[in-house]
């Protein structure tokens, strides 16, 4: 049985008789690796890592900390393929979503090699006689990233390059679920000269993440995952000092208006909803049909749903893969049955699907149910699976008011040909990142990504320049040279003069 390494100091290490999980193939429901579980001994050892790297990573020059991170970009496009293949068979996602998962994440490391222009302070000369005022941005110390199983590669691209371009280094914590794809871009940052200890990977579950919260020489803490445990962490996390920023889950609301062009809401419903079956924090699980809205995109996504194909993510037939593990696919399962029975009409039941040749995977088919009400638990709890509910609202405000009354605001967009209708929109709705006719609005990397309300806990969104800001702090430099000595010394306040 192979074993995934944690990376510390620039090398693979597994401990001596170390406690260990299986990695699973999802589409087959095989054990194809084990990881170990970290504990205390691990972060602090690769925190002393870090700790030794940082002193010279900090002071190494912009132009050779962007040299480092173009050779990294270049690698991990060339190692594209290699690092999707290890996330279908660990996660389970069809190729096509896997690659475009290292593309996204490879947008945040090309934003991260303009670093010297983006970590340009500010000057003001003669802010009072002879005196001058500049600014700059100094990085953290260590900063570290505890991300989520259902985006290996991407999450954790989302905060390393930015991190680690500003001077830091970098300790990660992914998730043990579908832990390979981290280690392989250790390695791409040693062979493109990333020093030693500047980026380390430590695998493990609650007691690894306690201890990165609690570790005193941790600056910075980036989480994303459940609402839950973002909460816990950013409380956990502050109560020791550190900056966190810790994004939640989410019920992602597309509002489809009745002048809405309902092929292109049908077809956008169904990639937002179903794609890495159902396994994203923006993807769509609420679609909000206003007035006679639901009669004609309802039919149009069932007959959609019977066209997906699902199976094995190496499959290149295949549109939807498998869930993360087996219990995760009952749990989602089990929400059918709830929902039916708390009065929703179930349109399309996935629990029935069978893959050819893969049985014993963790496969549902795409679930739609229609005639949901807000009191329903297919409304209220986030399902993380490939299961669409659709509400009818009678009116625009109707609609806009219960996206504003959800405990979550990640995501959220509307279908519409009325141009005052969306202008209005835009302004009204109280969510972090909105679409107009898109899906998934997920920013590239020069904006950020982020919520609001239990979306995210913490004051910064991550990449794009709000990632700047939490990987480095200000700094204020007020300067005055001068040829004579005064002859007494000043007691009063300073002023411009």
């Amino acid at each position: 049985m192979r074993t995934i390494p944690h990376w510390i100091g620039g090398a693979p290490h597994v401990p001596d008789g170390c406690a260990t999980a299986p990695v699973w193939n999802p589409a087959t429901g095989d054990t194809c690796a084990a990881v170990p579980l970290g504990a205390t001994a691990e972060v602090d050892a690769a925190v002393q890592a870090a700790a030794g790297a940082y002193a010279a990573w900090r002071h190494t020059s912009l132009s050779r900390r962007t040299e480092i991170l173009f050779r990294f970009r270049d690698l991990v496009a060339s190692h594209a393929d290699g690092i999707a293949e290890i996330i279908v068979r660990e996660h389970g996602k069809v190729l096509a979503d896997a690659r475009g998962e290292v593309r996204r994440g490879l947008d945040v490391v090309e934003f991260a090699c303009g670093i010297p222009q983006l970590l340009k302070g500010e000057f003001s000369e003669n802010v009072s006689t002879g005196i001058d005022t500049w600014s700059v941005r100094q990085p953290l110390g260590i900063v570290a990233g505890i991300t989520p199983f259902n985006f290996p590669a991407m999450v954790p691209m989302w905060m390393f390059p930015i991190a680690i371009a500003c001077g830091n280094a970098f300790v990660l914590k992914p998730s043990e679920k579908d832990p390979s794809a981290s280690i392989l871009l250790a390695e791409l940052w040693q062979r493109a000269g990333l020093p030693d200890g500047v980026f380390n990977v430590v695998h493990g579950r609650k007691e690894a993440v306690n201890a990165i919260l609690a570790h005193p020489a941790i600056a910075a803490v980036s989480f994303v995952g459940s609402t839950p445990v973002a909460r816990a962490v950013w409380e956990a996390a502050t109560r020791s000092g550190k900056r966190v920023q810790a994004l939640g889950g989410a019920k992602n609301h597309m509002i489809v208006m009745p002048d809405a062009a309902m092929d292109e809401a049908a077809d956008a419903a169904i990639s937002a909803a179903y794609g890495s079956a159902g396994e994203r924090c923006m993807a769509i699980s609420v679609v909000v049909a206003v007035a006679g809205a639901a009669d004609d995109v309802v039919p149009r996504i069932a007959q959609r749903l019977e066209r997906i194909t699902v199976g094995d993510g190496f499959d290149e037939t295949s549109q939807m893969g498998p869930l993360i593990t087996r219990e995760h696919r009952d749990r989602v399962a089990g929400y059918i049955e709830r929902g039916m029975n708390e009065g929703a009409r179930v349109v399309a039941d996935g629990r029935a699907l069978h893959v050819r040749g893969r049985e014993a995977g963790f496969f549902l088919g795409p679930c739609l149910l229609d005639h949901v009400t807000p009191d329903m638990s297919v409304y209220r709890d986030e399902i993380f699976g490939p299961v669409l509910s659709v509400v009818r609202a009678p009116s625009y405000e109707a609609a806009r008011d219960l996206v504003n009354g959800n405990p979550w605001a990640n995501g959220v967009a509307i279908f519409t040909s009325d141009g005052a209708t969306a202008r209005r929109f835009q302004n009204e709705i109280e969510v972090g990142m909105v679409g107009i006719n898109v899906p998934i609005p997920v920013p590239m990397a020069y904006y950020s990504f982020g919520g609001w309300r239990g979306s995210l806990f913490g004051d910064a969104h991550v990449y794009g320049e709000e990632g700047i800001r939490f990987c480095t702090r200000a700094k204020v430099i007020t300067s005055h040279w001068s040829a004579t000595t005064p002859e007494r010394a000043a007691l009063n306040f300073p002023t411009a003069r």
